[in-house]
């Protein structure tokens, strides 16, 4: 059995990205390329043609970044890692861009090719447009190289929510679970066809709970049915003090969630807002979309939650997941947040980015 090569380090970019990248470091070295222009004219004598410099300047800078971002398409430089690979391009691109620069420069001038020597007035053109070049370069390194390490350091950040996210279903499940099984064993002998439903709305949130644990991401229609049979369990054993509606749009039915995302906050409305309420409560769960996304809203006409959740309640937990798990997938353009509602109750807003 051959074992295949390891992915490289340094992959490729497509050819449209990397033609468009290196247009910008074109674009970036030619202007640091006028500035190195105009201070090597004020430094050498009287008499320097600044047009001149910049001529040759332009030329060496556009094939220096020309040529390096050409080696990075060849095969063996692909399996190395950046921090070896862009040393070696630029140690054998800048040389060919300066060759380059120079004939491409006098060719157009119409005067005979030659390089420059020690004593050449463009030397020091030579020399700063080389070195302007490798800090663009050296830059643009230094800036994937840390959207790298960002998008790493993401990634990682949902990983662990997600995990957190299945670990939490672990811990949720089973004490559901078996207090349901507790009360459809005595509903069997008191409404046998009640009993038969209930199984019925048990599998179906089951089902959906474990497809949402394997899934990264869910429609809102997959959501609001997982809701509805949860919801109708929990009226089995709080009977009529629990009320609950479902608005969902139908233009919003396939619109993409994270998976499970309001189960804890229908949990939350109804440990502290419809339990302790003598009378029971209204669970409302509703989305509609603005201007800038998703929005999503679970409201109870409960007793709502107190300012600061009792540490061991599970409420702080609840919400904590859900605000993690937020800003994991989308960072500061998602939110959660709570607000009372007259004349009693909680609303808990969920802002999804568009």
């Amino acid at each position: 059995m051959t074992t295949p090569p390891p992915p490289a380090d340094n992959p490729p970019p497509p050819r449209a990205e990397a033609a468009h990248q290196t247009l910008r470091l074109v674009g970036q070295t030619a202007a640091l390329c006028v500035l190195v222009a105009a201070v090597l004219t004020l430094l050498q004598p009287a008499g320097a043609s600044f047009w001149r410099t910049l001529w040759f300047s332009q030329w060496i800078g556009f094939w220096s970044v020309v040529t390096v971002q050409l080696l990075r398409q060849l095969p063996g430089l692909r399996r190395w890692p950046r921090r070896v690979s862009l040393p070696l391009r630029l140690a054998l691109g800048l040389p060919a861009g300066y060759a380059l620069g120079f004939a491409c420069a006098y060719a157009l001038l119409g005067e005979p090719v030659r390089i420059a020597g020690l004593y050449d007035g463009q030397l020091a053109a030579v020399v700063a447009s080389l070195s302007a070049t490798g800090f663009v370069l050296y830059l643009v390194w230094l800036r994937n190289r840390l959207a790298e390490e960002a998008a790493a350091r993401l990634l990682a950040q949902k990983l662990a929510v997600e995990a957190e996210l299945r670990l939490l279903r672990a811990q949720l499940d089973p004490h559901m679970l078996f207090n349901t099984l507790a009360n459809l064993r005595s509903l069997v002998d008191e409404d046998p066809r009640e009993a038969q439903q209930m199984i019925d709305r048990l599998i179906t949130f089951l089902r959906a709970t474990l497809a949402g644990s394997r899934a990264e991401t869910s429609t809102l229609q997959a959501e609001f049915e997982q809701l509805q049979a949860y919801l109708e369990i929990m009226a089995l054993r709080l009977g009529r003090r629990l009320r609950y509606r479902l608005d969902l749009p139908a233009e919003l039915q396939q619109a993409a969630v994270p998976p499970m995302l309001l189960q804890p906050l229908v949990e939350n409305a109804l440990k502290h807002g419809v339990e302790p309420k003598v009378g029971g409560a209204t669970v409302t769960v509703s989305a509609e979309r603005d201007a800038d996304g998703l929005l999503l809203v679970v409201a109870d006409t409960g007793v709502g939650l107190p300012d600061e959740p009792a540490a061991g309640s599970g409420s702080r937990y609840g919400l904590a997941h859900v605000r993690g798990r937020l800003q994991a997938l989308y960072g500061p353009a998602a939110s959660l947040r709570l607000q009372g509602q007259e004349p009693c109750g909680t609303r808990a807003i969920v802002r999804i980015p568009a």
